[in-house]
């Protein structure tokens, strides 16, 4: 019987193209539950009668992906396409004509789907792109998400990525019953599959009718991968997940160019929004060949559709300060609703684009949602240009804290003197020391931050570690539990790896990865602040640049202060190693893991290789020092031997693990 429900449903959802009536499913979905009302012990938590949704949830817990759900670089003209085109034939060190994936980009929210030999088990949203939201329970009431693989040999794990989304005609009927029940309705698509899919109440996100389309996978065991990107998707088809039909195996720059126009006329007659196409060489040793940047594959590309527009008036120019101080013009716009969304302010990016655009308050403007997010003033309307349209002029002072405003040679970005005295940068720079990827204190977010600010009661981050639950209870929408959780967030804080700490600090120039880089140099916030230029030099990727910001935040006698109030506070960041790189066994080396290691997990081994003094990288290259290679290691261990590099085992990495533990 779930058998049948489930192809049924198959062919109702993904294909939509039913084979027997609506009441006839009815009737056999009924069917099955008073068989499983007749024998409990025969319901699986995989049937078809659960999708309807379990008991509210109270929050979602975090998951940590199998692989990073990378984002992907955009491209907005056909010149980016081709210069994209040519950087990875150089790569691939070809003069032929490259083969390509071809797909239409959803306009939707990235999901990662988890089977365990063939059964659905786990689902979270990309988050971050290392850790996403846990929204099992949700998607399991999605009914074009199969909750079995239709295949009698299925992989031992398998990790299936694709896009959570609302089709235009569920989207409108969703607005009609928003209107009715007398609640606000939905901007967008995306915006109510997102909400849709964020409900606590697993039942109402049964209710909501959304849909869900495969685009690729992840972590795979125990299935041997085919040799194309066309072939897995065809192969994700047939294990009975929803695949775009619009996906092609194109070839050369004009293939890629032909099938973007296309899709670009047919896009407002498909049944779902689209923000774009998405290429992927389609040989996917290719892709490993060329590799990947911090948080993109070079192997693909979003090319991205021209942004709705919109024309309104601009009637105001405001500053707003941002953490580093930058001042950033904003405009205040005649309320204009442009892709779905009501816009009233917009970016102006800086003075100099302002006066480039010849951009003056009182003028009718030309407003776009730059790549679809962020609201832009595009160009000005000169011929509808008022009488008293006037020039806006940088502010020399400061709209917060009244501190002197400075522009430095070679910079477009004016920034306030005032540091930390300003309010608006003391609140962003305590939101940022907070946020997930910094000192990660749950419950600190922006709205917080503005009212500890406010009240007097953080003057920089250090001051966040002497808070009483007393203090924080008495704030706006602060009870005594909450107040009794964030005091406990702050205080686990204290024991934030070194280059969390770094991160959350707010140096300028300063990233995440810098910060690992700093971190693995230097043991402590002390050791850093007494470097001088010479060993900052030292540390990779860390140029004159970013060297004099840090020589530069160090210097200052405030930020000093605020370094020796964390230690006293018993604020105790430091280099997890025991060892100082330049005294590790991987120190300054960079090297690759491939294939299935037996003994520890991909994050496990990344563990390792970093307190040894190695930086783990995503693809081989002549700058790799070492591969690792496990079980079933494929094209980058090939790769390696064509470059000469030296391979390691997983016993290798063992020994030097060992070793260091030795030595500490």
């Amino acid at each position: 019987m779930r058998e049948q429900i489930n192809y049924h449903s198959w062919r109702y959802y993904a294909l939509d193209d039913p084979e027997i009536s609506d009441a006839e499913y009815d009737s056999l979905f009924r069917e099955l539950e008073t068989l499983e009302a007749a024998w409990p012990a025969l319901s699986g938590e995989n049937s078809p009668t659960r999708r309807v949704g379990e008991q509210p949830a109270t929050g979602f817990a975090s998951v940590t992906h199998l692989r990073p759900m990378l984002s992907l670089n955009n491209a907005f003209s056909d010149d980016e396409v081709e210069a994209f085109a040519q950087r990875v034939a150089e790569l691939l060190a070809t003069s032929a004509s490259v083969e390509w994936a071809v797909e239409p980009k959803f306009d939707g929210l990235a999901i990662s789907l988890v089977y365990q030999n063939g059964h659905f088990v786990s689902a979270a949203t990309r988050g971050d792109g290392s850790t996403g939201e846990d929204v099992t329970g949700n998607v399991r009431t999605i009914r074009a998400i199969p909750l079995q693989l239709c295949t009698p040999d299925p992989p031992a794990r398998l990790e299936v990525r694709g896009e959570v989304l609302m089709l235009k005609r569920d989207f409108r009927r969703l607005n009609e019953e928003q209107h009715a029940s007398g609640n606000k309705p939905f901007a967008n698509p995306r915006n109510a599959a997102a909400g849709s899919l964020r409900q606590l109440d697993a039942s109402v996100t049964a209710g909501r009718r959304l849909h869900f389309f495969a685009y690729g996978t992840g972590y795979c065991e125990g299935w041997s991968m085919p040799a194309t990107h066309g072939e897995v998707m065809d192969q994700l088809a047939a294990w009975r997940f929803p695949v775009s039909d619009l996906r092609r195996v194109v070839t050369g720059t004009s293939g890629l160019l032909a099938y973007y126009h296309e899709i670009g006329r047919e896009r407002h007659a498909l049944p779902f929004d689209i923000d774009g196409v998405v290429y992927k060489l389609n040989n996917l040793a290719d892709q490993e060949r060329v590799g990947y940047v911090a948080r993109a594959p070079r192997f693909a590309l979003a090319h991205k559709f021209p942004a709705e527009e919109a024309t309104t008036r601009l009637l105001d120019i405001k500053v707003q300060v941002g953490r580093t101080g930058a001042l950033t013009p904003v405009a205040v716009l005649e309320p204009v609703a442009v892709g779905g969304v009501t816009v009233s302010h917009a970016t102006l990016h800086n003075e100099d684009e302002i006066h480039r655009k010849d951009i003056m308050i009182g003028d009718w403007v030309n407003v776009r949602r730059a790549g679809d997010v962020i609201p832009e003033v595009v160009s000005v309307v000169l011929s509808r240009r008022p009488a008293d349209a006037r020039r806006f002029v940088m502010r020399e002072t400061c709209p917060e804290c009244g501190s002197t405003v400075v522009r430095l040679p070679g910079e477009a970005v004016a920034r306030c003197t005032g540091g930390l005295s300003c309010p608006a940068q003391r609140k962003q720079a305590l939101w940022h020391f907070a946020s997930r990827r910094a000192m990660d204190i749950a419950g600190l977010g922006e709205r917080l931050a503005d009212q500890l600010v406010d009240a007097g009661l953080a003057k920089d981050p250090a001051d966040l570690y002497q808070l009483t639950v007393k203090q924080l209870a008495g704030l706006d929408r602060m009870g005594e539990k909450s107040a009794i959780n964030l005091v406990k967030s702050i205080a686990n804080s204290k024991q934030a790896s070194l280059d969390r700490f770094l991160f959350a600090l707010g140096i300028r120039h300063v990233g995440e990865q810098t910060a690992r880089d700093l971190a693995r140099r230097f043991l402590t916030v002390q050791e850093l602040a007494s470097a001088s230029r010479e060993e900052l030099l030292q540390v990779p990727e860390v140029g004159e640049v970013v060297a004099e910001s840090i020589l530069h935040f160090f210097a200052d006698a405030h930020n000093r202060s605020v370094i020796e109030k964390f230690i006293r506070y018993g604020v105790e960041s430091r280099q997890s190693s025991a060892n100082p790189v330049g005294q590790t066994p991987l120190s300054g080396k960079t090297l690759v893991l491939t294939g299935t290691l037996s003994g520890m997990t991909r994050d496990e081994a990344r563990a390792w290789i970093e307190r040894l003094g190695g930086k783990v990288s995503g693809s081989v290259s002549a700058k790799t020092d070492y591969v690792v290679a496990g079980a079933d290691a494929g094209s980058k261990l090939a790769r390696a031997r064509e470059l000469g590099i030296t391979v390691l085992t997983e016993s290798d990495l063992i020994a030097f693990a060992e070793q260091q533990r030795g030595e500490s």
